[in-house]
């Protein structure tokens, strides 16, 4: 039986404090997509209208042009008919979820804010077994991160 002395939310919190700033996004795009992965489906439109809330132009008008690609009809950049897009998306659901909540946690790091709100945010609502995966996932990022790769 292995020992173990740290909660993996806690090991996973450690690894994003010893990483250099590419890692450190990398690690937190992990994150958003466990906790994307583990929200019930009657729970996506909402989550995603309050992703949309909080991202720019810029941001809505790369959402935008990511659902292009599906027959939705012409795509505008505005938060009004994204959200009224979100259903016909499908099975892209999560996917288009994954995209809007990681342009809303890159500007949290552009502008300064740290991780660590992510991190209290979104850690205690996953699964004991997907923290036990992204826990995995963060010690291969960390590994990386100081094997000399250029951050």
């Amino acid at each position: 039986m292995p020992l173990c002395f740290i909660e993996p939310r806690d090991a996973i919190r450690v690894i994003a404090e010893s990483v250099g700033r590419e890692a450190r996004r990398q690690l937190l795009d992990e994150i958003i997509r466990a906790w994307v992965d583990e929200i019930p489906d009657d729970e996506l439109e909402q989550h995603y209208a309050r992703a949309l809330d909080e991202l720019n132009d810029e941001d809505l008008s790369m959402l935008a042009a990511w659902h292009a690609g599906f027959d939705i009809g012409r795509p505008v950049a505005n938060k009004e008919f994204l959200v009224r897009a979100f259903p016909r998306l499908g099975q892209h659901r999560r996917e288009a979820l994954r995209i809007a909540a990681v342009f809303r946690g890159e500007e949290a790091l552009d502008s300064g804010t740290s991780e660590r709100a992510a991190l209290e945010s979104v850690l205690p609502r996953l699964s004991r077994e997907r923290l036990l995966e992204l826990t995995g996932e963060a010690l291969d990022i960390y590994c990386w991160d100081r094997l000399g790769v250029d951050n």
